[in-house]
């Protein structure tokens, strides 16, 4: 068993460029390379950006690396300088009754991960929540490693094991064929995507996440954005004007907001009320860790009954794994593939297949 554990914790070590890590063990703090900006925890669940204490970097993340995720909390860090919480100062009315304030990365595997969760907070929450999508800058670039690990091929093995922990189909072959030079590209692209409406930039959003956990795509070339954005309906001149305007500053925009609020890795959410009043949930979390969050800040709040057959489903999201499907039709896991599969068969559904799982579309 101790073996094994060393097992994994030398694979979390090899695999940087993830937004998970491996395990939180008692040699972490000496395994973890510093200076790694995407290795990812899979026990906390988050990527972590570079912090600037080291006191208890055994149970939290290396103190100078910003992609360092956690599987067990489900989080990739960032900084933990300490800033006052400016929260209740940045969040604007609205007419929902919360407030959801979401800190990502398009390419945070931890903040994939928990797609299936936010799908059903919008279907069973959505008249009373609005959520805010806000960048994190998870990769610059390359030049900050000047530790052991030093090329995106590290990553690749970690990334399929996400895959596996989260149950959501990740091909971590993208580091092997055609690997990302950073996430701000992307990034931007969601901003100036945003500029054209909300509904407009997540479609984006999900689109690229789809491309580049799946299809192995490099989402921080432009011919790629232009793509995704032309699938989804977006006028691809305004947003690659946007991208080389405006959208830069709204992304600077996010990153002080980000160092404002206090965040430190992906995925972290603020649910925060009218009021300023306020919960946090850092990581990837079972679903109800999100849902008495959003309780807490508002108990008044009911459930929103929602039809779970399949054609509901696909008509409020054109695409659906096998975990997403499970999770919002109530269906068991292995119940919720053999369905999917047979609407395949029948010709109803589309489906892409990669080494580590499958993802579903609509047919036109």
């Amino acid at each position: 068993m101790i073996a094994k554990l060393n097992l994994i914790a030398l694979l979390s070590l090899l695999c940087f460029t993830a937004c998970q890590g491996q395990q939180k063990t008692k040699d972490v703090k000496n395994e973890t390379p510093s200076t790694n900006p995407l290795l990812c925890d899979i026990e906390t669940g988050m990527c972590e950006m570079p912090s600037n204490e080291t006191k208890d970097v055994k149970n939290e993340t290396p103190s100078t690396n910003p992609l360092l995720c956690d599987i067990e909390t489900g989080m990739c860090e960032m900084p933990s300088n300490e800033t006052k919480d400016s929260t209740s100062e940045v969040v604007q009315t609205t007419d929902k009754k919360v407030k959801l304030v979401y800190f990502t990365d398009p390419i945070c595997s931890s903040c994939w991960g928990i797609e299936p969760q936010l799908r059903k907070l919008k279907l069973e929450y959505g008249d009373y929540i609005d959520i805010e999508y806000r960048m994190g800058g998870l990769l610059p670039d390359w030049n900050y490693n000047s530790g052991g690990i030093s090329k995106p091929s590290d990553v690749a093995h970690h990334w399929d094991e996400v895959s596996v922990h989260y149950d959501m189909p990740i091909d971590g072959d993208v580091w092997l064929e055609d690997p990302l030079n950073s996430s701000y590209p992307p990034s931007i692209a969601f901003k100036a995507a945003q500029l054209q409406g909300e509904e407009m930039a997540n479609l984006f959003m999900r689109e690229i996440r789809e491309m580049v956990f799946l299809k192995k795509v490099n989402i921080a070339k432009w011919e790629h954005l232009a793509t995704a954005a032309k699938n989804v309906g977006l006028n691809v001149e305004q947003l690659k004007t946007d991208f080389e305007g405006k959208a830069k500053t709204l992304f600077e925009e996010d990153l002080k907001m980000s160092r404002d609020f206090g965040v430190r890795g992906f995925p972290t959410i603020f649910f925060i009320d009218s009021a300023g009043n306020k919960e946090t949930v850092y990581g990837s979390r079972a679903y109800s860790i999100y849902e008495t969050a959003i309780l807490k800040i508002n108990s008044s709040i009911t459930k929103i009954e929602y039809d779970k057959n399949w054609e509901t489903l696909f008509s409020k999201y054109n695409s659906l794994t096998a975990k997403e499907f499970s999770a919002l039709s109530g269906t068991p896991r292995i119940e919720s593939e053999n369905l999917l599969n047979e609407l395949f068969d029948k010709g109803i559904l589309e489906r892409l297949t990669t080494k580590n799982g499958s993802i579903w579309t609509l047919v036109n």
